[in-house]
Formats: C-alpha cells, structure tokens, sequence
C-alpha cells in the first residue's frame, strides 16, 4: 500500500509541476509578446514623426489651422497642470508669431463640470489672443476623435498640432491614417515622476490606436459641419 500511496503522491507532484511548469511558460510569452507589441507599435508611431516636429516658430512651416490638444487645467490634487500651461503657452507663441491664422481646441466636455475646451479658450483669450479666431471641439474624448472630427467635422485637411512631443507623435500617426498633412509644435515637456507616469500611459496609448484601426472604431460624436473661412 505504501508504494501505491507514494506512486500516487508522485504523480499528483508531476501533474503540480506540469501545471506550474505550463502556466510559466505561458506568462512569459504573453510577457514577451506584450513588450514586444508596445515596442513595435511605439516604434511606428515615432517613426511617423520624424521631420514633422517643431520646437521654434521660426522654423515651423504657416498653417492655416492649429489644432490644440485638450488637457484637464488642475491635476487631482488641485495643483495646476504642467502639461496644460505648457500647450497655451505653446498655442500663443503660434499664433502671436502668425504661424497658424485659426484654432481649434479639441477636448473633452463629458461632464456639465467639467470643459476642457472652454477652459483653454478663457485661457487663450486672457493672453491677449482674439475670440474670434478660437473653435472649440467638445466632443474631443480622445486624441483620436479629435484628429477624425478635425477632417470631418471641421473639413481641415492640413494641421498644426499642438502638444507635448510624446503626445504630437501619436496626434500625426493619426493624422497620416486619415490622409491629413500634419505638423506638430512641440510644447515644453514635463519632468520629475509625473511626466514618468504619463510617458507609461502614453505607450497603452499607442497599442490602442493600432486596436482602434484594427476594429474600425469611430469617433464617440460626429455632428453638423463647422466650417472655417479662408
């Protein structure tokens, strides 16, 4: 009886490392091919960019229309948000330097509190740029609505981009994915743990364009056309 006992021990000892052996081995593939996938997409979307990147006005090429990306004005603790001040800053040298004529904020009003365009406009208009050449999107959630409603809400095909640089690369992947010319301006960057953070979340971000394309996902609002003079 002992040795049947301990034949069965034995095998329900295989069966246990068979089990955990097969559940490692599968971990790390999904790991590899995880990272994998985050470079691979990363890699594109950066390399999208190259040459369409600007940081000085005086070498950024007119376009007629600015887009400027939206972004919450406070973080959660109530302190203001870097990336915020930084893309108005980088919006009123454009436009004060009259590299883009109009634009457009493209943000997310989900919320009857909550109104990233409008914030953006008061922000603008407060540094002396005229209303009248600010369009506000309310219904940009994503950065990836905001490029799809640029061309089919507001019939822009030619755009420049304003962001940080990590954000501008995936804005104009987009933008050449939908047959617009893109360039994009460069807000100043943000450091210390935060701007870390962010850079992570900005890498899911770049698999789920590619997701996005894969399963031909559409802006969550269209709507009437806006149309910009000349």
């Amino acid at each position: 009886m002992g040795c049947v006992y301990l034949c069965i021990a034995g095998n329900f000892l295989n069966l246990f490392m068979n089990k955990k052996r097969f559940f490692l081995i599968t971990f790390l593939v999904l790991l590899i091919a995880t990272v994998f996938t985050m470079y691979y997409c990363n890699k594109l979307v950066a390399d999208s960019a190259v040459g369409k990147l600007y940081t000085d006005t005086n070498t950024i090429p007119y376009n007629k229309v600015g887009l400027l990306l939206g972004t919450a004005k406070f973080v959660a603790n109530g302190r203001g948000n870097p990336y915020y001040n930084f893309r108005i800053q980088a919006a009123v040298k454009l436009l004060t330097s009259h590299k883009i004529k109009y634009i457009i904020i493209s943000g997310d009003n989900g919320r009857k509190d909550y109104n990233e365009p409008e914030s953006m406009r008061s922000d603008l208009i407060n540094a002396g740029i005229d209303s009248t050449i600010i369009y506000l999107d309310y219904a940009g959630f994503r950065t990836f609505d905001s490029i799809k409603r640029l061309k089919e809400i507001f019939g822009q095909d030619t755009v420049t981009v304003i962001s940080q640089q990590f954000h501008n690369e995936r804005a104009l992947y987009i933008a050449e994915k939908e047959g617009i010319t893109a360039i994009g301006f460069n807000a100043a960057a943000v450091g210390s743990n935060m701007g870390l953070r962010i850079q992570l979340r900005e890498k899911l971000a770049r698999v789920k364009v590619f997701m996005d394309y894969w399963f031909g996902t559409k802006p969550k609002y269209l709507g009437s056309k806006v149309v910009i003079p000349s």
